[in-house]
C-alpha cells in the first residue's frame, strides 16, 4: 500500500483526549523522565517546532540543529565527511551520525535525524522525491528505515516529521516500528 493511501486529510487523534503526535510523544517523555534532541536537514525544523508546540516540552526537548548543508552536518552533528561523500546526505549512514551527534552535542538520552528530498526537484533514479531517512539512536541501540513519502514539498515534510515522531512514540511504549505508516 502506498503512503498516500494510508494517510487523510481527516485528524486522527492520538489517544483518548483527542491529542496530536506531538502531545502523546511529550506525554511518554515527561512519564518516563527522558529528554530528546532532534537533527533535521529536510524537514528544517518542523519536528522541533511540534515537540514546541506543547506547553512544559523544556522539560525533555533539549535543542535541535537544523543542518540543511553537508558543512553543517560535519561542523555540527560530527558526520564523517567520508560518510558524506560515499553514501551521500540522503542516507541510513548519515543519519545515524546525526542521530548520535545531536544526542551527544545537546546531552539527551534520544537523538532523532531525518534527512530527505522533499523536492520538487533534486531527485535522481536511486533516490526519486520524496526519499528520506528517519535515523534515532538511543545510546546503546540506533535505528533507521528509508521511506518513500508521497506529495507536494510540505507534505513531505510534514509525513517525514510526523513518522519521526511516530517513531520516538513506538519506542518508548516498547512498540515494534513498522517500515510504512
Amino acid at each position: 500500500m502506498e503512503h498516500d493511501e494510508i494517510r487523510s486529510d481527516n485528524y486522527v487523534p492520538y489517544g483518548t483526549q483527542c491529542q496530536g503526535i506531538e502531545d502523546a510523544v511529550g506525554a511518554l517523555l515527561v512519564e518516563k523522565k527522558l529528554s530528546i534532541s532532534v537533527a533535521e536537514s529536510c524537514t528544517g525544523g518542523l519536528i522541533g517546532h511540534l515537540l514546541t508546540n506543547v506547553p512544559g516540552s523544556s522539560s525533555y526537548f533539549l535543542g535541535g540543529v537544523t543542518a540543511y548543508t553537508n558543512q553543517a552536518k560535519v561542523d555540527l552533528l560530527e558526520v564523517s565527511s567520508e560518510i558524506l561523500e560515499e553514501f551521500g546526505a540522503v542516507s541510513e549512514q548519515t543519519v545515524l551520525q546525526m542521530a548520535r551527534g545531536v544526542r551527544r552535542l545537546f546531552n539527551s538520552m534520544i537523538g532523532v535525524a531525518v534527512s530527505g528530498i522533499a523536492g520538487p526537484d533534486g531527485g535522481s533514479r536511486e533516490k526519486p522525491v520524496g526519499t528520506v531517512y528517519i535515523g534515532m539512536d538511543a545510546g546503546d541501540e540506533s535505528w533507521s528505515e528509508r521511506y518513500l513519502f508521497k506529495g507536494s514539498r510540505q507534505q513531505i515534510k510534514l509525513y517525514t516529521a510526523e513518522t519521526a515522531l511516530e517513531w520516538v512514540r513506538r519506542y518508548l511504549n516498547g512498540d515494534p516500528f513498522v517500515s510504512c505508516i
